[in-house]
């Protein structure tokens, strides 16, 4: 079988399973899905930037610990 019978066979595979995403627990969800209202998105982006915020800040805890604080524990113990 050459190339663009195996590519023509893969693409109706791709467009067969698109079809079926309308239908099934995840259509309903799509169906029922509606767009945000402003203050909701407003909200929703002030949540997720807290906590890129919260993350990140742990993350600067983290590495701060392990570069400054953990080198200076590990001398003050050694003879």
């Amino acid at each position: 079988m050459d190339i663009v019978k195996r590519s023509w066979r893969a693409q109706r595979k791709i467009e067969e399973r698109a079809k079926r995403i309308g239908r099934g627990k995840y259509g309903q969800v799509l169906h029922m899905a509606r767009k945000p209202e402003p203050d909701e998105y407003i909200k929703t982006l002030q949540l997720v930037g807290a906590g890129l915020l919260m993350i990140g800040l742990l993350g600067f805890a983290i590495y701060y610990i392990m570069v400054f604080l953990i080198p200076d524990l590990v001398s003050s113990f050694s003879p």
